[in-house]
């Protein structure tokens, strides 16, 4: 067993074959994933599995450099948008929105993992972009990219995610 990991096996070997920019897709139970997607199916009923457990349980297992979702969210569900933050606070990610028609048009196919929800919550589709550790790649003998001692500045200050738009 694999305490506080995730234990689902297909979720598991797909977390640890992503790579620095790779984008894991989390969706609702209504998304339109498109054909060939690697779509890992973890909707069992109406509600369950929630959307906000699976982004829970990849916040714990996951760097995360950007969180993507549809600038709709903040007007049309922010209590959506006040949960992932409370979940991505401290990660060093970043927040950018972009209209639903993007997000579905350009980033869903590029995505190298889809899971699929069962949550019917409006808005609830999210592309996490896949980092490193920021403190893992560099010794003291080497200078440290900016963007790496940024977010590694933002984790080790718990810093609550600042939305951008694209």
């Amino acid at each position: 067993m694999r305490p506080d990991k995730i234990l689902h096996p297909q979720v598991a070997e797909a977390l640890a074959s992503l790579g620095h920019g790779d984008i894991i897709l989390v969706t609702d139970a209504g998304a339109p994933i498109p054909p060939g997607n690697h779509r890992i199916d973890l909707a069992f009923c109406a509600g369950s599995v929630d959307l906000l457990v699976i982004l829970r349980a990849l916040r714990r297992e996951l760097f995360i450099e950007n969180v993507i979702f549809a600038e709709e969210i903040p007007k049309n569900n922010p209590n959506l948008l006040r949960q992932v933050t409370e979940i991505f606070t401290g990660s060093g990610a970043d927040f950018t929105s972009i209209p639903h028609q993007k997000l579905v048009a350009d980033i869903y196919p590029r995505a190298r993992v889809t899971l699929r929800s069962g949550s019917l919550m409006p808005w609830g589709n999210f592309a996490l972009v896949a980092s490193t550790d920021p403190d893992a790649w560099f010794d003291d003998s080497m200078i440290m990219l900016p963007e790496y001692a940024a977010r590694s500045a933002k984790i080790k200050n718990g810093a609550v995610p600042q939305l951008k738009k694209e």
